[in-house]
């Protein structure tokens, strides 16, 4: 384990670059503001911020434990992967608001940080929470799997809405801008709900929860500029969310109920899912739903 003293650094000198890294990406992102961006640096980017994630994880073994690796890739993968999955919908919010291009740069970085803040808010509310109460793995288990229920039987042209207080904002007369970013925060919100409990089912490290949150949601702008044509080859990607959000929504209750002394329910032992299992499923069933994904689509251009 790693000592307070030691933790204390960790915490300074991660959470420090990191808001360097940010503070880069906000400059970039107002100096190119007025620029439609080119698919080539967005690739490079993606790659750059995929690239110090998977060097920051490597490096967290070495100095921490294994465990907390294998943690952090469980937990950055499964955010990855939602933060990704919503995406689609920035991406319609913004279609239907019809955004100018040259404001979206800006747009994006306000909203992935106001996603941020709201995730750094529920995060520090569920560590309490789950470090007082053991039985509140059973409401996050349940949500979980009613919101994978919900994922898999929509599709991402019926996730977003107005709602009132975008129509308020309207008749109001707000900018575009407002507008965009005020649906974008509300809708971040809604995304909260999804994804913190769905790293509590994978670590209870605060250190490690917050690390693969701030990396899961790094690069999301750059990636924005992607997306519009990954959405038609990765026409799996709610189905495989879904599964994986069922999984850790049973693997909760399972440690609720072993937590609560049950080692057993009506005869039937309560299994106990480690954490490699866990990173097992995870990239398996993200590399089904690519691969599935990749065949439908080809079928689909012949």
């Amino acid at each position: 384990m790693i000592s307070n003293h030691t933790s204390f650094l960790a915490w300074s000198v991660t959470l420090g670059c990191l808001a360097i890294i940010l503070l880069f990406d906000f400059i970039f992102a107002y100096r190119n503001r007025h620029v439609v961006t080119r698919l080539r640096s967005v690739a490079l980017w993606t790659a750059f911020y995929i690239s110090i994630a998977i060097a920051f994880g490597i490096y967290l073994g070495i100095w921490s434990t294994h465990q907390s690796r294998t943690e952090f890739f469980a937990g950055w993968l499964t955010e990855y992967s939602l933060s990704f999955d919503n995406l689609f919908v920035l991406l319609l919010i913004m279609a239907r608001l019809k955004v100018a291009k040259e404001r979206e740069q800006m747009i994006l970085f306000w909203g992935i940080l106001s996603s941020l803040f709201l995730r750094g808010l529920f995060i520090a509310g569920g560590s309490a929470l789950v470090n007082r109460y053991v039985w509140i793995f059973f409401f996050f288990g349940g949500f979980l799997i009613y919101t994978a229920l919900q994922l898999f039987r929509e599709s991402e042209s019926e996730e977003w809405e107005e709602g009132r207080i975008i129509r308020l904002l309207r008749k109001r007369g707000a900018s575009i801008g407002v507008i965009a970013m005020v649906a974008i925060a509300s809708t971040n919100v809604l995304f909260a709900f999804d994804s913190i409990p769905a790293i509590f089912g994978l670590t209870r490290n605060p250190y490690v929860i917050v690390t693969a949150t701030i990396f899961a949601s790094m690069g999301l702008r750059q990636l924005y500029f992607l997306i519009g044509d990954l959405m038609d080859k990765l026409i799996y990607l709610s189905e495989g969310l879904s599964v994986i959000l069922a999984f850790i929504g049973l693997k909760l209750i399972f440690e609720a109920t072993l937590g609560e002394g049950h080692e057993k329910v009506l005869g039937i032992p309560v299994p106990n899912i480690s954490l490699g299992v866990s990173l097992g499923f995870v990239i398996g069933t993200l590399a089904v739903t690519a691969l599935l994904s990749a065949f439908k689509a080809r079928k689909v251009s012949e």
